[in-house]
């Protein structure tokens, strides 16, 4: 391969992989190229997208870029990126690869530039669960707050019901008895 088109496919890969920090990498071997077709399209409808390629190429343009992936560049390589966090991504991308075990197989994901497990990737929560942590992780001081300011307010207010439940009954049942007697 001629030096103008390795610089050629090296400014494409920079161009496409410059703000992707989160993507798995998967190897295929005998593929076909139904099974090619139905994993893109299938991806596709979900946001995800796929690109093989030349792993010294691709080991040069990452390290350019800053992304820490070193022990994934052996055989073939498939990046897969997109979808809305790295655990969709993953969980999408397990499904294929457990129907096509014995072509599809994972090499490993990254996360945030940095090398993961394909296991710890698929643990981690989506960007929702995540914000919905934060979200209950910050109101749970507050809401411990409210109960304990409220507490002693619902305390009174049970026992004020409680006594005018008494208070009624009372006039109630001496009524009655004083009836028949007269």
């Amino acid at each position: 391969m001629s030096k103008q088109i390795k610089q050629m496919e090296m400014e494409a890969l920079r161009s496409t992989f410059k703000d992707v920090r989160d993507l798995v990498v998967l190897s295929a071997n005998k593929l076909n190229c139904q099974l090619d077709h139905q994993v893109r399209s299938t991806l596709r409808k979900k946001n995800i997208r796929l690109q093989v390629v030349k792993n010294s190429l691709a080991r040069r343009v990452f390290d350019e870029i800053g992304m820490k992936v070193a022990s994934y560049w052996e055989g073939p390589t498939w990046l897969a990126w997109g979808a809305s966090s790295l655990s969709e991504l993953s969980k999408e991308l397990d499904g294929f690869v457990k129907k096509n075990d014995k072509i599809l197989r994972v090499k490993g994901a990254v996360s945030e530039g940095q090398e993961i497990g394909f296991k710890e990737a698929l643990a981690m929560p989506t960007k929702a669960e995540a914000v919905g942590r934060v979200v209950g992780l910050a109101m749970s001081p507050a809401s411990r707050l409210m109960g304990q300011i409220l507490a002693p307010a619902g305390n009174l207010a049970g026992q004020i019901k409680t006594l005018g439940e008494k208070t009624a009954e009372e006039p109630a049942a001496e009524a009655p008895a004083e009836a028949p007697a007269g």
